[in-house]
């Protein structure tokens, strides 16, 4: 355990007990280990590396490991897309269409748990601003029940490392319904890898190339792509999963790219690490700049962290939970809109905001404290509509648990 400590002003009696209460998940033998760090004011305050990389090898986790961090890759993609509307290449009102006619002329199911071939037009097309709030009307095989969550799975493959080219990927896509009308409702999807492909087929390069480009060479994420190179591969973070007739993790890790993908999800497929992510989320609570690098207008990022769902839009829980009853979201993030009400499910100061990743990676950029904690894990639970409810209560998803306890403890050391 690397305790690497600051002042940053917390009570340093309350930062100690973040890494035994960590270390307590991995004895149980619910997570393999973590690595957590948190800044503020200028400074890393305190890093945790607790537990193994890869149980095989007795590999420990370290400050540089590397993790899969999911959906974290959501915000990254949608700076890319406003870095192109600053640039004049596209307006959030803009149809999408006009670069991805695979979604022109799109169906719209009658009921979205119904048949996929019972279906009227949608009014209009699927905006830009409609891929960013997630509110396009297109659907995650793990959002949705009924036909349409079969009819992704039989057409699309799986969310990350599909074998498919982003063109045919697309036109499959297109050739699904909808399962609400475009601007309708918050309902996660496959939008930001939409918007990801969009940003490529507008910039003519991958996706990965206009990242490195834009983002990752600028802000020095050196570590961060959409695979691991032989170079970096040793570090690469195991993906367990509980097996619930053994209770024992075992390996179910993605297998080893031997070369980058040709498919980059950009609402998913970065693997980065805890430095690398910090410099990201540290420009977005700078407001577009870092360390003398500016990325975006002060401006972009306070549109992109200001809630843009309506109140009956923040009524719809979010995989079984009323996610939205303390937050809202923006282009790309959610953020905290009531810090008391938020408590039951987290911490965190109002003004707060971030994306989590499916395999349990979390951040969130306080701006109201001047803070960034992120904390990073390797946990595949199954996923499902009710997926967030079955955290909010704790059922059989062991290691993720210790989220909200990281987070608390955080939040409580802070002096006041």
């Amino acid at each position: 355990m690397d305790g690497d400590q600051a002042s940053g002003e917390f009570i340093a009696a309350g930062l100690e007990q973040v890494a035994p209460a960590l270390r307590a998940v991995v004895e149980a033998g619910d997570l393999s280990g973590f690595v957590t760090l948190i800044w503020r004011r200028g400074e890393v305050v305190q890093v945790n590396t607790v537990g193994l990389r890869d149980m095989a090898a007795d590999a420990p986790m370290t400050r540089d490991t590397l993790f899969r961090i999911a959906s974290m890759t959501k915000p990254v993609t949608s700076i890319a897309a406003l870095m192109l509307l600053e640039d004049d290449k596209l307006r959030l009102d803009d149809p999408i269409t006009k670069w991805l006619p695979e979604f022109a002329d799109m169906q719209v199911l009658k009921d979205a748990a119904g048949p996929i071939d019972d279906t009227y037009p949608a009014a209009r097309d699927i905006t830009v601003e409609d891929l960013l709030t997630h509110r396009a009307g297109l659907a995650y095989a793990f959002t949705s029940v009924g036909p349409i969550a079969q009819a992704h799975e039989d057409r699309l493959g799986p969310p990350l490392g599909t074998p498919m080219t982003p063109d045919s990927w697309l036109k499959a896509l297109g050739g699904l319904p909808l399962s609400y009308p475009p601007g309708e409702r918050f309902h996660y999807s496959h939008a930001t890898e939409v918007l990801g492909f969009l940003v490529a087929r507008i910039e003519g390069k991958p996706l990965g190339q206009v990242l490195k480009d834009r983002i990752f060479g600028p802000l020095g994420m050196v570590d961060t792509d959409f695979w691991a190179p032989p170079e970096r591969a040793g570090r690469l973070a195991k993906l367990y999963r509980m097996n619930p007739e053994t209770e024992q993790l075992e390996d179910v890790s993605f297998p080893r790219e031997t070369r980058q993908p040709g498919f980059e999800a950009g609402g998913g497929g970065l693997i980065s690490t805890a430095d690398d992510y910090l410099k990201f989320a540290r420009m977005l609570l700078g407001k577009g700049e870092v360390d003398g690098v500016r990325l975006v207008k002060a401006e972009t990022v306070e549109m992109m962290a200001g809630n843009r769902l309506t109140e009956a839009q923040r009524a719809v829980p979010f995989m079984g939970m009323p996610f939205w009853m303390s937050q809202g979201f923006g282009l790309g993030l959610s953020v905290i809109m009531d810090a008391d009400a938020h408590a039951w499910m987290g911490a965190g100061s109002t003004g707060a905001f971030g994306w989590p990743g499916a395999f349990g990676t979390w951040w969130q950029a306080d701006p109201a404290q001047d803070m960034v904690a992120i904390y990073l894990i390797q946990d595949s639970m199954p996923l499902g509509p009710e997926a967030v409810a079955n955290l909010a209560s704790r059922r059989g998803l062991g290691g993720r648990a210790a989220l909200p306890v990281f987070q608390k403890l955080v939040y409580g050391a802070l002096g006041q």
